[in-house]
């Protein structure tokens, strides 16, 4: 299986994010590749709540995943929108940031809205409460995209190990990891923790990653840290996207995930024990 990752510096307005977008997505297509993923928020990357009110759209009416919907069904493709930032009818306002697996006919085949919400403090003057704005999900989500069984994840779900251990188990052999990490734990973490996942499960990793200083017209202008991954099941890193954007296509060669896990079996090792006393 051939997929592009595509690594986007989205800005804060989404109408101008999308001809960027789906040029990237015909420049993979041309590549041959067949499957397409993009990063975590790929429609609007802003810090604003206020300006996400003004321009994100409920997922009936989003223009990028109706544009997204198109392109796999003409060029035949299957296609990861790593997430939207979408609007919702939770009484909260809340929003929902949700991944989206579009099949080469055009129609949605799965969903998985993010699980794990990222309230941190990375530094005195860094401080993140994903949970304000957007509401989590609660369902883990294995689909089918061609010859791969597939597991939908995002961005911080990469620190909950259990959850990748589920997907793999029941299925898996490709982990989707859409991202829009921060430089500090990115520059710390986001190498380290994929190849861990990816040594742990036996699966391959795609992580489609933001990147670089994010146009804002309101509140602060994000940065996030790039790099976009693929690791193979053995944990050996296939591609590094760097921090330019771009189209980075790797070629997954589906059988390794059995050899891996032949020769590292930990997935059957499961043991029942008793939790440490508090």
């Amino acid at each position: 299986m051939r997929a592009a990752l595509l690594q986007l510096s989205s800005g804060d307005d989404p109408e101008a994010n999308l001809p960027v977008t789906m040029g990237m997505v015909q420049r993979a297509v041309d590549q041959g590749a067949q499957l397409v993923l993009t990063p975590e928020v790929t429609n609007c990357v802003s810090a604003s709540r206020t300006r996400q009110q003004q321009v994100l759209r409920h997922e009936n009416d989003d223009p990028t995943l109706a544009a997204m919907t198109g392109a796999a069904k003409k060029a035949g493709v299957w296609i990861l929108i790593g997430s939207l930032a979408l609007k919702t009818d939770d009484a909260d306002g809340r929003f929902a940031n949700r991944s989206f697996l579009i099949a080469p006919d055009g129609q949605v085949a799965a969903r998985y809205d993010k699980i794990h919400m990222f309230d941190v403090q990375v530094s005195e003057t860094e401080t993140y409460r994903e949970s304000a704005g957007y509401r989590p999900g609660d369902r883990a989500v294995l689909a089918r995209a061609g010859d791969a069984m597939l597991g939908m994840t995002i961005c911080y779900d990469l620190r909950f190990a259990h959850l990748y251990r589920d997907l793999a188990q029941a299925g898996a052999d490709v982990l989707a990891v859409p991202s829009a990490f921060s430089p500090v734990t990115g520059d710390a973490h986001w190498q380290p923790l994929l190849r861990a996942r990816a040594i742990e499960t036996g699966c391959f990793l795609l992580a489609p990653a933001q990147t670089g200083t994010h146009a804002a017209s309101r509140g602060r202008a994000r940065q996030t840290h790039g790099h976009s991954l693929a690791v193979a099941p053995w944990g050996e890193v296939l591609l590094d996207a760097g921090t330019d954007p771009g189209v980075h296509v790797v070629d997954l060669d589906l059988s390794r995930v059995a050899q891996a896990r032949s020769r590292v079996p930990s997935l059957t090792h499961d043991r029942d024990y008793e939790p440490p006393d508090a």
